[in-house]
């Protein structure tokens, strides 16, 4: 379900209000924002939305300057919704306003192009003054952040790459054994499930242990799933 919100008490009809989009699950959080937000003269709520997917189809209909998004939406994460929503409005301006204060969820809120991000404990002047200065397109993160964001994307794609090589040096055969190890199956149920003979399994569990470089099959389950190949 949607609402819409076109004009509250002392809203100016001039076309020259800054437009916003509430992205909100809960209805009386959303409905006090939009009232604050009203209430202002330069701004105007053209749309509540509950879900991301919603969100991103009320920013394609009504291309708000900025819009005013919870973290954590029931369908989707915020940076996921936001990807949707700047496909659809890429000129709108994300503004989070999330219970999620972690340094990760500010540095989420910059991949996901956010310009500003507020936590819950923002008071009804600063949502109002980060959605006049998102409008203008005024960066409210500190430059910091950035720096750490970006050090942190060049990591991911560090490990990522490490990962795929390491992936690429296990057969399939071996990866299904590492995932039936983590389930917790000794090497007879293993051989039963895989259709094979017992010391054809333990060939392969040496092997595994081999390339994860470790000394036993707990320690290769572990490694495996620090690594992601597999998951517990």
């Amino acid at each position: 379900m949607r609402s819409r919100i076109f004009e509250g008490p002392g809203v100016s009809e001039s076309t020259t209000a800054i437009t916003v989009l509430v992205v909100q699950d809960h209805p009386l959080l959303a409905s006090a924002i939009a009232r604050v937000l009203n209430n202002e003269v330069d701004l105007s709520v053209v749309a509540i939305a509950r879900r991301g997917d919603e969100a991103a189809l009320l920013a394609a209909e009504h291309k708000p300057a900025v819009i005013l998004m919870d973290f954590k939406l029931p369908d989707l994460t915020g940076p996921v919704a936001a990807a949707k929503i700047r496909t659809a409005a890429p000129t709108a301006a994300i503004v989070f306003h999330s219970a999620e204060e972690s340094e990760d969820a500010l540095l989420d809120a910059i991949d996901a192009g956010a310009i500003a991000y507020l936590t819950k404990a923002a008071t009804a002047d600063e949502i109002i003054e980060a959605v006049r200065k998102a409008s203008i397109g005024e960066v409210l993160i500190p430059v910091g952040l950035f720096a750490k964001a970006i050090a942190r994307q060049r990591r991911l794609g560090n490990e990522k790459q490490a990962r795929d090589k390491l992936l690429a040096e296990f057969t399939p055969r071996e990866l299904d054994v590492l995932r039936l190890l983590a389930d917790g199956h000794n090497t007879q149920e293993l051989a039963n499930l895989l259709g094979i003979a017992p010391h054809t399994v333990e060939w392969h569990v040496t092997h595994v242990i081999e390339k994860l470089r470790v000394h036993s099959k707990l320690q290769a389950v572990i490694a495996a799933a620090r690594l992601g190949l597999i998951e517990l």
